[in-house]
Formats: C-alpha cells, sequence, structure tokens
C-alpha cells in the first residue's frame, strides 16, 4: 500500500526482523516525546524496555507487525495481534500527517481478510482522541501498576 504524505510516497509493508532496530527507534522516540506529557519518566522508561530490538522480535515471532516507509526511513509501524491492534506508534516529525491512520487503514483490512469483525487495542492515554476519530470507543481502563491504558472497540 502506498499513501503520500506532504507529496512524499509513503509505502506500508510487513516488517522483517532487520526492521527491528528502526522499529524500536521510532517507538521510543514517540515514547519520549508524544506521551511524555501524560506518562512519567517511570513508566516510559518500563513501556520502552518492551522495544529493544530483541522484543521487537518476539512480537514480529506472535503479531502481523507493519511499517510506513518514506524513502529508506521507516516512520511509523502498527501490529495486528488476532483481534488486538498493538503498537501504533509514528515518529515525532511525521505524527499528523495520515501516517497513523494510514497504518490503521492497512490493519483494518487485515483484520477483515481473517474475518474479524470487531477491533479492540489497549490505548495510551496520549492515543485515545486517535482512536476516537477512527471510530473507536472506550469500553473501559486498564491498569498494569500506575500505567493506565483505555480498553477501545469498534466494529470493522
Amino acid at each position: 500500500m502506498v499513501v503520500t504524505m506532504n507529496d512524499d510516497p509513503i509505502t506500508i509493508r510487513a516488517a522483517g526482523v532487520v526492521d527491528a532496530e528502526a522499529i524500536g527507534q521510532v517507538v521510543l522516540s514517540a515514547l519520549r516525546s508524544s506521551n511524555a506529557k501524560d506518562y512519567t519518566p517511570e513508566i516510559i522508561a518500563r513501556v520502552a524496555e518492551s522495544f529493544s530490538p530483541a522484543g521487537m522480535a518476539t512480537l514480529m515471532a506472535r503479531c502481523e507487525v507493519l511499517v510506513a516507509v518514506e524513502g529508506p526511513r521507516i516512520v511509523g509501524t502498527a501490529s495486528l495481534d488476532g483481534k488486538v491492534v498493538r503498537t501504533v506508534f509514528v515518529a515525532p516529525d511525521c505524527q499528523g500527517k495520515g501516517v497513523g491512520a494510514a497504518l490503521m487503514r492497512e490493519l483494518d483490512r487485515l483484520a477483515r481478510a481473517k474475518g474479524n469483525t470487531t477491533l479492540a487495542v489497549p490505548s495510551s492515554v496520549t492515543a485515545e482522541g486517535f482512536y476516537a476519530k477512527l471510530g473507536f470507543k472506550a469500553v473501559r481502563d486498564s491498569y498494569h501498576g500506575d500505567e493506565r491504558t483505555i480498553i477501545m472497540e469498534r466494529s470493522l
């Protein structure tokens, strides 16, 4: 899938293990920039531990992981774990330009192809508005220690 951001083509494709480090960098950059306003440094550090190259390789083994690529650079990622959307992150300098929405459209397509009729996402406080714009509704809050996530769902 190819979309355009500022007249530049963005390719959405399946991630490979060779992408693990670059994906981790996008995630860490977004966590430290965007999520830092809603979460403490301790929570950010704890979440960041999951996105080492080894952590990303583990995620890729159990989920369908996508990347958004602009030229040679990975600028976003998203994954599908059955009916659950995970790890939707966009590089801070590319946020608000349609990359996340393009990744979500491709996850929708993958989910429908698997016969899913609903999607769920454990949203960060930071991303709740993004998912709401895509039609997700908050179902309940979930806490992992002091980390709050909002469980959101929508029909396909």
